[in-house]
């Protein structure tokens, strides 16, 4: 597996960027656009996925990837269950419905995958910095 050293070049993040941007799309219009609660909580939770994705990537420690995947993971769910309602509520169309649903499946699909792998390899490092040199300029007086 080659050597990832940016969250951009994770497929779960840009299926997460994906979802994120079906989601705006689709509450863009009315009535969905006019129903501030839900238009507002499934914006947040898709925008979830992608953050905690990246967020997780450049963390310290694969710990706190792995909970921050989890969270991202769960946001997927989160949006998949609002569209429920938004179906419900002849928001978007069972068309609209089933595209988004599933992209938010793939999403948390891909996430799953990331963890088990992540899970494999304890102590493998996501990044590396590769050949810096630090100088310390020490005439210089410390504040």
């Amino acid at each position: 597996m080659a050597t990832i050293t940016r969250f951009e070049e994770l497929d779960a993040w840009k299926t997460g960027r994906e979802l994120c941007n079906l989601v705006y799309g689709l509450s863009d219009d009315d009535p969905f656009a006019s129903d501030f609660g839900l238009r507002d909580q499934i914006r947040r939770a898709a925008v979830s996925v992608m953050s905690n994705i990246a967020e997780g990537f450049n963390s310290r420690t694969q710990k706190v990837f792995l909970d921050l995947l989890g969270r991202a993971r769960g946001s997927a769910a989160e949006v998949q269950s609002q569209l429920y309602l938004a179906k419900d509520r002849e928001y978007i169309s069972e068309e609209e419905f089933n595209k988004t649903y599933n992209l938010g499946d793939t999403a948390s699909r891909q996430i799953h995958g990331l963890i088990r792998y992540l899970k494999s390899r304890p102590n493998a490092s996501r990044v590396q910095e590769g050949r810096v040199r630090y100088e310390i300029d020490w005439d210089q007086s410390n504040p």
